[in-house]
């Protein structure tokens, strides 16, 4: 990242402006157990002078300034939850890009809505070609539901597809016994977030809000069982795999 390429660079290089001062990076997991997190530092080459030791009216502006970064985040993705409702309402994925850094990412979110005794399946074609891909659950404040110690989210390392080539998930209260549960953490409302990066085709899945208790009868017939001894060591092997992650 420079203002301008250096001469002979054949490497990655993106252009920064001059007035920059932050950069966001985000690291994408395929499968928790088995990939390392990068590591990632920032060399100044011009000599570093000493730090200075921080006043007391310094620090208090520091503490000042960071805690406006929660707020700002927030304002921003109620927003963002709002909109969707406001466009397309509730249960109904909206297909979405944003900003000019994540031109090969696509986003499939929706606000969804269910109560006890319901199921939400969501159903999508699949891309013959993928980089990545997920989904995951946030509350109604937009927070990532809790995904170490519940199934809150899944991609293409964890996911089962159906046997018709199709992603199925359910979202529910209670586990439904089939592959790909979504646990809301007993959230009724939230908003459920899917992408697909750098893939051939961006397919628009749909949500199908149906009892719980009818959830096979939405499924191919094949769809197996999953039982509480199967759904524990899927947990298991969640939770291990996520504590040798980095977490911010």
């Amino acid at each position: 990242m420079s203002a301008q390429k250096p001469a002979g660079y054949t490497g990655n290089w993106g252009q920064m402006a001059r007035e920059a001062n932050v950069l966001f990076v985000r690291y994408r997991s395929w499968d928790w157990g088995r990939e390392r997190d990068p590591q990632l530092s920032i060399e100044c080459l011009d000599q570093v002078p000493v730090k200075p030791r921080l006043r007391p009216d310094e620090i208090i502006e520091r503490i000042r300034l960071m805690a406006k970064f929660p707020e700002n985040m927030a304002k921003m993705f109620f927003s963002l939850q709002n909109g969707i409702k406001e466009r397309v309402g509730i249960n109904v994925f909206e297909p979405v890009r944003y900003g000019p850094g994540l031109t090969k990412q696509v986003y499939w979110p929706a606000v969804f809505e269910l109560e006890e005794g319901e199921a939400l399946i969501i159903e999508t074609d699949m891309p013959k070609v993928t980089a990545y891909w997920n989904i995951q659950l946030n509350d109604p404040y937009y927070n990532a539901v809790e995904y170490v110690y519940r199934l809150s989210s899944t991609n293409g390392a964890m996911a089962k597809i159906s046997s018709d080539g199709k992603l199925r998930a359910v979202i529910a209260l209670e586990d439904p016994g089939v592959p790909n549960w979504l646990d809301p953490a007993g959230f009724k409302q939230g908003t459920v977030y899917g992408r697909w990066y750098d893939c051939d085709s961006n397919p628009l899945p749909i949500i199908k809000r149906v009892p719980l208790s009818k959830v096979r009868d939405y499924l191919p017939r094949d769809t197996p069982v999953v039982t509480p001894e199967q759904r524990a060591a899927e947990l298991r092997d969640r939770v291990r795999a996520a504590q040798r992650r980095r977490r911010w």
